[in-house]
């Protein structure tokens, strides 16, 4: 073997050991480690300790071991007995004591032949008298100052862990391969006997291997902020263990596959606490982020994100070095090699959790595709295609960027002409829609257009080409139905980005205000578009006008029009034309979606402050004319023959639709459609013959009506105020419309139904006495006069909603199978009737919200909150958040009131067994949802927690409202919910609450069924709810109780079949459950104590029930229960302060104390009886 190089010529490496399948040059250990022996401890190469050394392994436990296990004895070297008599220092094994200090000779005097060795290590580790964490604080204290020499010791600890005498030296580290390392070391192995230190099991040896399991545990757990990541340790470990599991020798093997369990084992663990807290800081970051500016802490939100930028930092300046190597053409040829290795990583950087990092990853990949040919697949290039439609703007451009290279315009970079010319862009818009419709990644253009804007908006602002694609007769080869449809949606998403200049509707841009050049460039852009495009858009609609999606993209255009142009530029004579296309558009059409952006257009068009304002009045008002005429006439035959034809009907509704549409955007009061209107109503809700169609668009038509005739009566409020003439008419009206809308919901169309509800919500809301108050048009101060149009709903209304809300939005929750079944096939469908639904909720909390129905109308909502979570969830807790800031006592009644409602309604379907279903435990599971909106602000929610508790207790022992008077208190199972708000209360409001329960229990003493339930809420309430309970075997003990002596119901106590429920624990001594029972306790006369569980015997000192089962056990003075007219202690009555509940705790205390002294001398007789 050639001797080492000189270590100035030798380059450093990060490891000194490399993997086993490396080619020998990128192996070598003589380049990765520069070693400065001392004279006095340089070996030659290879050369290996002799067991005469003085620092040999010949004294070692193991060796003795050996000897005593073989038959023949073998004599011990003097040289090598342990000076055991001598202090030992901490972490210094017995053997090692008196040697001096355990540092490196650079930080002390520890030689380098006792770091060769490494028997420090072992012969602490083996002795088991070393603490661990001190043994390990001490290695690293000298890995940190001689990182070669710390690591040859530890190498040297695995060595001899595997019975191996062999020593390596430095010069081996630094010249030799790992397998030629251990390839030496299997020559030096004692071949005499196949035992190795963890193969015997003798005690101390069994300690050996823990204290060796231990060892690298805790050097893993000591050294995880720092040493692990110094891209040495690590690697030359793992290097090293992988080398010596693929030996011939077991002992190698054995040893280091241990060593490599216990080390992966250790890392894994500081992965999983490092990923646990970066999703912490995460958390805490967006929770902080989501606050309001008053309420943000900004060093707070500085810190995290200081620490979340620091998580990718190492990413992220990797990939910036990278940059600069792929930016050179020529560097980038020569990387060849690294590339082929490393592309999948860099590949799959693009999705990296680090925003910046993933931006990055796609710009180092575009520098790739730009400077090396053929290196990015399909498959590659097909997983950035897709981040043009991400909802960040850095990412999307930068995908754009990659996307415009690779597939739009690779011609014009090579050419290097980056504006290009006609032909170009007529490429590049091929390529384009292309790319949009056979990707089918997204059906909108306008982000694509966004992501492309940076790198190609030269070319996506060619408008003349773009209108000669679309206006080309004959049209271009290849453009079908889809190309023009995703062309036109290109030119709008262009116009539209040229004159905003803001990212389409979610999409972040982070982008600062524009700047004056930005704003200037963006005024040109909308000068030069407009003056190309108002000639040709009547062209454009009169090409398309039979194709509804294309002219409702098409409508867009004039609002990104600069319309003054009209007069300026004396292009009147194309307004005129524009003109008469929208009214082509609107007869020609009954789609609701083209009808709308027909009347936008034509609101743009009508503004007052335009100069052709008169014109473009003057053409809708003859279009509305038609209409109206249209309408007339069709009105007057269905009064006259009561039944329509259906080619009337339909045209009929048709026109309708059109009126309807338009008058949600233009003021259509003087053609005085309400009156018409409402009477074609009465006649649909008299004889139940008009199209659901007409109805539908009559109602709108009366709803706009009024709302228009509001704005003008706020309006003249401003400056005069308005007649009482005008407000008692539109009052009239109003009331009028109301109550056609409440006659509309016994109709049995299904949509005439949900129109009605959506208009009564928004005119409840716009009339309400609050709104009034405001003024019509929304204003801070209304006017005197307008506070006579508010309309307040009758209960009868407002119970109609409410049933109307349950049978069309939660009675969808009640089978959600049979609903998939139905439409598993139509998902945009059920997506679409989802929304519909969401809109008629949403309207109905509102009405909450604001007022209008009182806060009891939202328990018919609130008890859906759990069944329903998944489609209403987040519209149900927003309502729950905003009606507790309305009136807390009030929420929580309300929220006791959905439970009653339930429970009333189990009892009612199912009767008294159906507390045993699972529709109570789905009951119970509300209430504990319910509670968890009481954990924050307890001070806050304590008295309308304590009000809760008292009406429920009262609806609980409420007699049943039935001429049978053998139901008794069929509320009683209404305990068990309350019970999960006990865990709520303060410690003096639950002795107060106790106190007043036992204020009710005279009236329960018959036989009922549902004791259990009022055990369980009385432990609720008992100081023995904080208790631990024993465990579970003491639990479990049986004597042959049965089910049938005593009941104990699922409904009651803590079982396994509802996680949900909140576990009751159990007594944890005998004298606990003296002082307990005395406390709180329910106890009757004749009760008769049964050997059983702790679970029973917790039952049966509590259930008036006899028990038949077990030994009859002696009899315990029980104490009598209150009159139910006995109202001492109690302060529940008066509201609760502060002052009061201490009083009431101090009576409480006395009375507890005087009970348990009379209870004193039974004590011990009642011990002995549980004993038995």
């Amino acid at each position: 073997m050639a001797p080492p190089s000189s270590p100035s010529s030798s380059p450093s490496s990060s490891s000194p050991f490399s993997s086993p399948s490396a080619p020998p040059r990128s192996r070598s250990l003589r380049q990765a480690l520069r070693p400065t022996p001392s004279p006095a401890s340089a070996r030659p190469p290879g050369s290996l300790s002799s067991s005469d050394d003085e620092e040999g392994d010949s004294g070692s436990d193991f060796e003795a071991t050996l000897r005593l296990r073989s038959k023949k004895k073998r004599s011990r070297p003097a040289a090598a007995a342990p000076a055991a008599k001598r202090p030992r220092r901490r972490g210094t094994a017995p053997e090692e004591a008196g040697k001096g200090s355990r540092k490196h000779p650079k930080g002390g005097r520890r030689g380098e032949e006792e770091a060769a060795a490494g028997g420090s290590l072992f012969q602490a580790v083996s002795s088991g008298k070393s603490a661990t964490e001190s043994l390990v604080d001490d290695w690293l204290e000298g890995y940190k100052q001689d990182k070669e020499g710390g690591f040859l010791e530890l190498v040297n600890f695995l060595v001899r862990s595997c019975g191996c005498k062999g020593t390596v030296t430095l010069e081996m580290l630094s010249g030799l391969q790992n397998s030629e390392i251990i390839q030496r070391l299997t020559e030096s192995f004692d071949e005499e006997s196949a035992e190795y230190p963890l193969s015997l099991n003798s005690p101390a040896w069994r300690r050996f291997r823990v204290g060796f399991c231990e060892l690298i545990a805790v050097l893993v757990r000591r050294a995880q902020h720092g040493v692990i990541y110094d891209e040495y340790l690590m690697d030359s470990l793992v290097a090293l263990l992988t080398g010596m599991s693929d030996s011939q020798v077991r002992a190698f093997r054995h040893t280091s596959t241990l060593a490599a369990m216990k080390l992966m084992t250790a890392l894994v663990r500081v992965a999983l606490s490092i990923s646990v807290q970066k999703d912490n800081r995460q958390r805490q970051y967006e929770a902080e982020r989501a606050k309001g500016l008053n309420r943000r802490a900004p060093e707070k939100m500085e810190e995290l994100l200081e620490q979340r930028r620091e998580q990718g930092e190492v990413r992220l300046k990797c990939l910036l070095a990278l940059k600069g190597l792929y930016r050179d053409k020529e560097t980038a040829a020569r990387m060849e090699l690294f590339t082929s290795r490393f592309k999948e990583r860099m590949v799959s950087m693009v999705l990296d959790k680090e925003l910046q990092v993933a931006v990055e990853a796609v710009r180092l990949l575009t520098l790739i595709l730009q400077n090396m040919e053929d290196v990015l697949t399909d498959s590659d290039c097909e997983s950035i295609f897709p981040l043009v439609y991400a909802s960040s703007r850095p990412m999307a451009s930068a995908a754009g960027e990659f996307l415009h290279r690779k597939l739009l315009a690779p011609a014009t970079y090579a050419s290097g002409e980056a504006e290009g010319c006609s032909e170009d862009s007529r490429t590049f818009l091929q390529s384009l829609l292309c790319f949009f419709i056979e990707s089918e990644f997204h059906d909108h253009a306008a982000y694509l257009v966004d992501s492309l804007w940076d790198c190609a908006a030269p070319l996506l602002k060619d408008w003349p080409v773009l209108t000669g694609l679309l206006l080309e007769e004959p049209p271009l080869e290849g453009l079908g139905d889809r190309q023009e449809n995703a062309l036109i949606m290109i030119l709008v998403s262009s116009m539209r980005q040229a004159t905003e200049g803001h990212p389409p509707v979610g999409r972040a841009s982070g982008k600062k205000a524009f700047s004056a050049r930005e704003r200037k460039m963006q005024a040109e852009d909308r000068r030069r578009l407009t003056q190309h495009l108002i000639p040709l858009l009547p062209q454009l609609i009169a090409k398309f006008s039979a194709d509804a999606e294309k002219v409702v993209s098409l409508l867009e255009a004039p609002g990104y029009f600069d319309l003054a142009l009209y007069s300026t530029g004396r292009l009147e004579k194309y307004l005129e034309l524009l003109l008469v296309q929208l009214r082509e558009v609107v007869e020609k059409h009954s789609d609701p979606e083209v009808l709308g952006a027909a009347s936008r257009a034509l609101h743009l068009l009508c503004r007052p402050e335009l100069t052709f304002f008169s014109r473009a009045d003057f053409a809708r008002s003859r279009l509305v004319d038609h209409l109206a005429d249209k309408f007339q006439h069709k009105a007057k035959e269905l009064f006259q023959n009561s039944v329509l034809k259906e080619e009337d009907a339909y045209s009929m509704a048709a026109t309708l639709k059109r009126i309807a549409i338009f008058h949600s955007a233009h003021d259509l009061t003087p053609w005085g459609f309400f009156e018409p209107c409402k009477r074609l109503l009465h006649h649909a809700v008299d004889t139940g013959e008009v199209p659901q169609e007409v109805v539908t668009s009559a109602m709108t038509c009366c709803h706009f009506s009024l709302l228009w005739e509001l704005a003008h009566i706020s309006g003249s409020a401003d400056e005069l105020s308005p007649s009482q003439e005008q407000v008692l008419s539109l009052k009239k009206k109003v009331k009028s419309f109301c109550s056609l809308c409440q006659r509309c919901f016994t109709d049995t169309d299904p949509k005439v139904q949900e129109q009605a509800f959506v208009l009564l919500s928004d005119l409840l809301l716009v009339f309400s006495p609050q709104s009034a108050k405001k003024g019509g048009g929304g204003s801070n101060e209304g006017s005197p006069g307008l506070a006579a149009l508010a309309y307040q709903a009758e209960p009868a209304l407002q119970s109609q909603m409410a049933c109307f809300l349950l049978d069309h939005v939660f009675s969808h929750c009640q089978d959600q199978d049979s609903i998939v079944d139905e439409e598993e096939d139509s998902g945009a469908l059920h997506i679409e009737r989802l929304h519909q639904r969401r809109n008629l909720l949403a309207g109905f909390c509102k009405l909450v919200i604001y007022g209008v129905l009182e806060l009891s109308a939202a328990s018919d909502v609130f008890k859906y909150y759990a069944k329903c979570y998944n489609d209403y969830g987040d519209i149900i807790k927003e309502t729950l958040n905003r009606v507790r800031q309305i009136d807390r006592t009030e929420w929580a009644q309300t929220l006791l009131l959905s439970l009653q409602q339930l429970l009333a309604q189990l009892l009612l379907e199912q009767g008294p067994g159906g507390v045993e279903s699972e529709a109570f435990q789905e009951i119970r599971d509300l209430a504990r949802r319910f509670s968890l909106l009481f954990g924050l602000h307890q001070l806050q929610n304590r008295s309308a927690l304590v009000a809760l508790h008292k009406a429920g207790i009262k609806f609980a022992f409420q007699e049943a409202a039935s001429p049978n008077a053998q139901l008794g208190l069929v509320h009683l199972p209404f305990l068990e919910l309350l019970s999960e708000f006990s865990p709520r209360l303060m410690h003096p409001d639950k002795a107060l609450l106790l106190s007043y329960l036992k204020r009710f229990c005279p009236a329960a003493q018959s036989e009922e069924p549902h004791w259990t339930s009022f055990l369980v809420y009385q432990h609720s309430l008992s100081p023995q709810e904080e208790e631990r309970p024993k465990s579970a075997a003491k639990r479990s003990r049986l004597d042959g109780s049965s089910s049938s002596e005593l009941r104990v119901s699922d409904a009651s106590l803590p079982s396994s079949r509802s996680s949900s429920r909140l576990q009751t624990p159990l007594l944890t001594s005998t004298a606990l459950r003296v002082k307990d029972q005395a406390k709180g306790g329910l106890q009757l006369k004749g009760q008769v104590d049964s050997g059983g569980s702790e679970s029973e015997f917790v039952l049966s000192s509590h259930t008036p029930l006899p028990t038949q089962g077990g030994p009859p056990r002696r009899h315990r003075p029980q104490p009598q229960l209150p009159m139910k007219g006995d109202h001492s202690g109690l302060l529940l009555g008066r509201r609760l302060d502060r002052q009061q509940l201490m009083e009431a705790e101090e009576v409480m205390i006395e009375s507890l104390e005087s009970s348990q002294d009379e209870e004193e001398e039974n004590d011990d007789d009642f011990a002995s009886g549980l004993n038995d």
